[in-house]
């Protein structure tokens, strides 16, 4: 058959779009979960904020935004990065506005791996470190959901909502008490937005080395961690990926462990 008498081809479908908080280094979490949803079939708007790297023990990650955008452009993906300071009320909706206007297409997943984690406990933690704490796991988190919802026009039965948790408290209580907030306003939203279709579940992935783990830590983890070894941001994107995919529909306002049986 000649080209001329080809039958006409179907255009290729779309790429349901994702946004992905919290992608400020090429060897974080939000970094796995993106490129694994990019090989899912997604493309991949993600957030990140360089002044919270650059105070943090690991250092900023000098064109980590544009290492990860060419990572994912290699599985097919368009993306958009966004640098937002989401303790600033205002954020979540210019994140969505952006997002929106430069991937052409509403969000269909959101994937909320974003925090401010710096260690402090009962009789340390200053006023104004609780309050950035909540400012940004819990108070951006709800709305981040909220501009989601508001926005939502996929098919029903394909939105997705995952957050990233965690049960640390001890020594880190502003960030623990913070995704314990969190995880109530993800899981309000599985019934909330029951008339969008949407699902929505919490992931603990328990702790994960993505650089900041001591010597000490690494052995201690690995003596309470029955499969003998560390998680891995691509352990947590393997379940995220589910979850934000047709299959993992009946998944559904869940707080989910999924961190290799480590005892806490």
């Amino acid at each position: 058959m000649t080209a001329a008498h080809e039958p006409p081809r179907s255009p290729a479908p779309a790429r349901p779009v994702a946004l992905v908080t919290g992608v400020g280094r090429t060897a974080g979490i939000g970094a796995g979960i993106a490129s694994r949803l990019a090989a899912s079939g997604w493309d991949v708007a993600f957030t990140y904020w360089t002044p919270y790297d650059r105070r943090m023990a690991w250092g900023a990650e000098a064109g980590a935004a544009e290492a990860v955008g060419r990572a994912l452009a290699e599985r097919g993906a368009a993306s958009a990065a966004v640098e937002a300071d989401l303790a600033e009320p205002d954020a979540p909706g210019r994140v969505f506005d952006e997002v929106t206007a430069r991937l052409h297409g509403g969000v269909t997943a959101l994937v909320l791996g974003h925090c401010e984690s710096v260690d402090s406990g009962l009789l340390d933690t200053t006023p104004e470190s609780f309050d950035r704490h909540f400012a940004v796991n819990a108070r951006a988190s709800w709305l981040l959901i909220r501009e989601f919802g508001r926005r939502f026009a996929g098919p029903a039965g394909r939105g997705r909502i995952v957050a990233l948790t965690s049960d640390h408290t001890v020594g880190n209580l502003p960030y623990g008490a913070s995704k314990g907030a969190l995880d109530r306003i993800t899981l309000a939203a599985a019934h909330e937005f029951a008339h969008l279709g949407v699902t929505a579940n919490v992931v603990n992935p328990g702790p994960v080395d993505t650089g900041w783990m001591t010597e000490e830590v690494r052995t201690e983890v690995l003596g309470r961690t029955p499969l003998g070894r560390l998680g891995t941001p691509e352990d947590t994107a393997n379940l995220v990926a589910f979850l934000c995919s047709p299959q993992g529909q009946w998944v559904n306002g869940q707080l989910l462990m999924s961190n290799g049986g480590f005892a806490g």
